[in-house]
């Protein structure tokens, strides 16, 4: 039978696809205009056979044999090309299953469909032939298909041998059913469950070919979702572990004690008191503690307590009213109202005036302040994350600190080690401003020489990460290779590079220090404070000597000078 356009304007359409000329099969829907027509030849649904299986691997559409040209095949490609379009917008695997689901219900005359998960048997689908909506699912056939490892065709179940015992399917009066394995590297991980109870709308064998590729395609996708997520798992795992979420580098010991406090911390609303010597990170903890937080969407608001005046600071810490002091031409809000909802750190907290540690505890005991020059108290909803180098314990017993503002910051205590207590984080983060500072300058710099990490791991850093960072900084853009060596290193750095370690060497270490001294102030005289001279003489550039006179604070005397005037005569004996 066969179906032939004459030119009708607005064409004809065999299931879905606009045609000219189509030969037509039983079932094939018509549409012409408006009109919607579906093809019933009287055929027997016993021409095809009562039960059919197939591979996976076997679907015409998997193994790259052309199908036969018909509409039908026409249809059945639209359906697999819209489905491979589908999965590539889908980015989670219930998302594949939905949209699987949907093209089934579409393409075929299933009144059922239906996933079945082997893991714990959950099932996603529809029953569209009932009020109730929800799939019911035989257990003989999912048997079969997860025993033969095939997808499985039965269009006439009272005669399948196999299947014209179960009761689940004699009770819903269930004529058709197919049903496809999705197998995952080699493992079924669910089952596509299709049903009919339409005496006259059975499956075919096209339909089984249709959904075994269906099913290749899903597995396909749905596997590679997991590796994606897997991956990104693993990669969340990692960033926990190193810190990098927050960009405290290092492995250590010490910097693993504090990453464990910070996710501890982190969560709660504690106030926390962050302590160490400068230079250590402290404010890089305080953002980590925020981006940890509930609060992590709102401001992270930092201020240094040491860089300003106390009139100047009360100001920026709790905002003015118009015409609070002279030059106040309008009101402005302070920080933490900048910080509401979210982080208010104040880095050298110790150096805060006695006058606003007092306003600073209202803020903490009452969650509220004034504007200075105002009135009118506003509400604070801010976690306060201090930091200093000092021992504010020790400050609160001599009265320079407020003891109930320090006890009122000492809730969570968290103490960063300095760097020389972590030697071996050295490399690591000299590597990491290394890439960093390469970026910036456009500079091929591939790392340390072992002569320079020699020197690194040795110097105790005095201004802890701070130092190393400008160090590093001074090295990529004074040096000229792919490896940074000593000599792009400042010399308070190769100071120390030949000196041993360690308190047993603290008396060594001044000894060396005061005989370099020596040397250095005797050349400087000796040369009449010539420092060009001097540095000759010990064989250094002169710059080098300027910064040792510098570092080691030396004060060459100089050399006394006969005052002028004229020369003294010298007599013979005989005179």
């Amino acid at each position: 039978m066969e179906i032939l356009d004459l030119g009708s304007r607005n064409g004809t359409q065999v299931n879905g696809v606009s045609v000219k000329s189509a030969a037509l099969r039983h079932g094939d829907e018509i549409r012409v205009g408006s009109s919607r027509f579906m093809l019933d030849t009287g055929e027997s649904p016993a021409a095809t056979p009562a039960t059919l299986v197939l591979h996976p691997g076997d679907s015409i559409y998997m193994t790259g044999a052309a199908p036969a040209v018909s509409s039908r095949a026409v249809k059945d490609l639209k359906a697999l090309l819209d489905f491979a379009r589908a999965v590539h917008e889908c980015d989670t695997e219930e998302a594949i299953q939905d949209r699987l689901i949907s093209l089934v219900l579409e393409a075929t005359v299933a009144g059922c469909v239906a996933i079945v998960m082997e893991d714990d048997g959950t099932i996603r689908g529809l029953d569209r032939r009932g009020p109730e909506g929800v799939a019911r699912i035989s257990q003989t056939i999912l048997d079969r298909v997860r025993t033969d490892r095939v997808s499985v065709l039965s269009n006439d179940i009272p005669r399948d041998e196999h299947l014209s015992s179960s009761e689940s399917l004699a009770i819903r009066l269930v004529h058709s059913v197919l049903a496809v394995p999705l197998v995952e590297h080699g493992t079924i991980e669910s089952v596509l469950y299709l049903e009919s109870s339409n005496p006259k709308s059975v499956f075919d064998k096209d339909d089984l070919e249709l959904l075994t590729a269906l099913g290749s395609i899903a597995s396909l996708a749905i596997r590679n979702i997991r590796r994606v997520e897997a991956l990104a798992d693993e990669n969340r795992r990692l960033r926990d572990e190193t810190g990098a979420n927050f960009g405290i580098v290092g492995e250590s010991g010490p910097v693993k004690d504090v990453l464990r406090v910070i996710a501890r911390v982190a969560p709660i609303e504690s106030t926390v008191l962050i302590t160490g010597e400068s230079g250590t990170g402290k404010e890089l903890v305080a953002r980590a503690i925020h981006a940890g937080s509930s609060r992590k969407q709102k401001p992270f608001i930092a201020i240094n307590c040491a860089a300003m005046t106390e009139t100047l600071l009360e100001s920026e810490l709790f905002g003015h009213e118009k015409g609070a002091f002279t030059g106040a031409v309008g009101q402005k809000k302070g920080k933490i109202e900048a910080a509401e909802g979210g982080v208010l750190f104040l880095d050298e907290v110790g150096e805060m005036s006695p006058a606003l540690q007092v306003k600073l505890l209202r803020v903490l005991q009452e969650r509220e302040f004034e504007r200075v020059g105002g009135n009118k108290t506003i509400k604070a909803d801010v976690r306060v994350v201090a930091a200093t180098n000092r021992d504010l314990r020790e400050m609160s017993k001599t009265g320079e600190f407020r003891p109930d503002l320090y006890y009122r910051l000492y809730v969570v205590a968290i103490k960063l080690p300095a760097l020389r207590e972590r030697r071996g984080d050295i490399p690591l983060l000299a590597q990491h401003f290394i890439a960093k500072y390469a970026a910036q300058t456009g500079r091929r710099v591939l790392g340390l020489s072992s002569r320079a990490k020699a020197a690194l791991v040795r110097h105790d850093w005095p201004g802890n990460i701070r130092e190393l960072q400008n160090a590093i900084e001074r090295a990529i853009a004074l040096g000229s290779g792919e490896l940074i060596e000593p000599d792009d290193l400042p010399e308070t750095v190769l100071e120390d590079s030949t000196e041993p370690r360690g308190a047993a060497a603290s008396g060594l270490h001044e000894q060396v220090t005061e005989a370099k001294r020596q040397i250095l102030v005797r050349a400087i005289e000796e040369a009449g404070n010539n420092y060009t001279e001097a540095a000759h003489r010990l064989g250094i550039h002169p710059n080098h000597l300027f910064r040792l006179v510098k570092t080691l604070n030396l004060t060459p005397k100089r050399q006394k000078t006969n005052p002028p005037g004229p020369k003294p005569q010298h007599r013979s004996a005989g005179q």
